[in-house]
């Protein structure tokens, strides 16, 4: 029998099992217990609670049932940091998770709270926590004016789509005197799953699949955003952070990535690269992830790497996800002699 159905097996015919317990039955290393129960876990049919070797496998059907923060919260006057505090207490959340997710978790509610409380511009939010034998998870959702509203009635945008993608790029705020713009940024980049919902538009954030998804799902007012982060994870706040804000840019939030694809999977005119590339010269280092994109236009390329480059020669630009097409045109644009 495979040794995956033996772990099943063994674990069914019980409340749960240690890793301990499943490698001396199956005579496995832990290393090989490792890879199938990560196998397992991603298909749904184990749950795992706890951490490193405290940890505790369960059959999906006989997991610890989840503990829940459900409140309805007036935002005048809110302090996000006392709610978190509550939530932490109420939930036992600095013993029930390791250090670096429970760092995570207080960053992204607190910054995600903070947003409904100085932007939504309504009267109360709703917050959820659910803690659950696998994962940590948060919903704060808000009736207000919607986040891609928002940012296309500050800055004149043409509509919420253009918005999102300057959400998108990092940096982008309503309150600049208040905001640096980058909760959202982070917070996405530190989540399994992010969700943000506003209005008609709707991105997702998905770790496993390394890929950012938009759609548009039924008109919702306001902003909703979810959050998901499985208690086991490894990822540390302090490695989000050095990536985008790393040690020689004297830690502050210079370097993004520019998913092309987001919009369409063809670009052609140099308006639509003005649109892409519209406020990237705040940054000191930009990826263009072309993947998805199948072809550019002269004119949307001439635009990015060789007007936009030439402007700002102080910013590094790399791409990446290319195919030959795009590869022949940026080469086309930045060695050709330019148009007289």
């Amino acid at each position: 029998m495979p040794t995956r159905e033996n772990i099943l097996e063994y674990i069914s015919a019980r409340d749960s099992a240690t890793g301990k317990e499943l490698c001396d039955r199956l005579g496995i290393s832990r290393q090989a217990l490792n890879v199938h129960m990560r196998a397992l876990i991603d298909s749904g049919q184990i749950v795992k609670s706890g951490s490193t070797r405290g940890a505790r496998y369960y059959h999906h059907q006989r997991a610890p049932a989840a503990v829940a923060f459900n409140r309805s919260l007036m935002l005048s006057g809110l302090d996000e940091s006392r709610v978190y505090e509550e939530i932490a207490t109420t939930l036992n959340l600095r013993a029930a998770l390791s250090t670096n997710v429970e760092s995570i978790v207080h960053y992204a509610f607190t910054e995600m709270l903070n947003n409904a409380i100085e932007h939504s511009k309504t009267e109360r939010c709703r917050t959820l926590v659910r803690l659950e034998a696998g994962k940590i998870a948060f919903e704060i959702r808000d009736d207000g004016v919607g986040v891609f509203r928002s940012i296309t009635d500050k800055f004149g945008l043409q509509d919420e789509h253009e918005a999102m993608i300057e959400l998108l790029k990092g940096r982008t705020t309503t309150m600049p005197e208040a905001h640096t713009g980058e909760g959202i940024f982070f917070t996405a980049k530190m989540a399994d799953r992010f969700v943000l919902r506003s209005h008609r538009i709707q991105i997702e954030w998905d770790r496993a699949r390394d890929d950012v998804f938009v759609s548009e799902p039924r008109y919702r007012k306001g902003t909703t955003v979810d959050f998901e982060l499985r208690r086991d994870a490894r990822i540390l706040r302090e490695d989000v952070f050095s990536r985008f804000a790393p040690e020689e840019y004297d830690y502050q939030f210079q370097k993004t990535t520019v998913l092309v694809k987001l919009l369409k999977s063809e670009y052609i005119s140099r308006s639509e690269a003005k649109r892409l590339i519209a406020n990237l010269e705040k940054f000191r280092e930009i990826e263009f992830d072309f993947r998805d994109t199948q072809r550019l236009g002269q004119g949307f390329a001439d635009e990015i790497f060789r007007i936009f480059a030439n402007r700002h020669p102080e910013i590094t630009i790399h791409v990446l996800n290319t195919n030959p097409i795009i590869d022949a045109m940026i080469r086309h644009v930045t060695e050709s002699p330019p148009e007289r």
